[in-house]
């Protein structure tokens, strides 16, 4: 299936390239998600008449991105979870706990936009990167501690 992207997609293309992609993934994923259009002589028309409109609409994107990323860039969050002698976790530290130590420190990032590199398994401080937008990018430290006296 080919079709005209909307943004910029890692691995894929950046706005306006026709690209050739699995039926599934265009059909279930792209389309609806509305990061794309099915390639057809129509929909190049109707890309082309709102190009500029949409290339608008993503840079704005991006301003917002870049400036929640400045806030965010070098931040760091501390997680107190229950560890072994030997700092093993007794579970493992999620996104979705990543997701919800932002929070409550005031920011609202979605758990998609969310990378962790590894799972954290053991007490310790890591870097969890965040992608904000295709081109945006922040880095936030998580401090996992056994308990609060730690964590000062």
């Amino acid at each position: 299936m080919e079709v005209i992207l909307l943004e910029r997609i890692a691995r894929l293309g950046a706005i306006g390239d026709v690209v050739k992609v699995k039926n599934g993934y265009g059909r279930n994923f792209l389309i609806p998600q509305k990061k794309a259009l099915r390639a057809s002589a129509e929909s190049k028309k109707l890309f082309e008449e709102r190009r500029h409109i949409i290339e608008e609409q993503n840079a704005q994107a991006k301003g917002i991105a870049e400036e929640k990323a400045k806030t965010l860039n070098g931040m760091a969050v501390t997680l107190v979870r229950q560890a072994s002698q030997e700092g093993k976790l007794y579970g493992s530290v999620s996104v979705r706990d990543v997701a919800d130590a932002l929070k409550d420190a005031g920011y609202d990032v979605p758990k998609s936009q969310i990378i962790l590199s590894t799972t954290i398994k053991t007490i310790g401080e890591y870097p969890v990167r965040l992608t904000l937008h295709a081109e945006v990018t922040a880095t936030v430290s998580v401090n996992i501690v056994r308990n609060e006296q730690e964590a000062a």
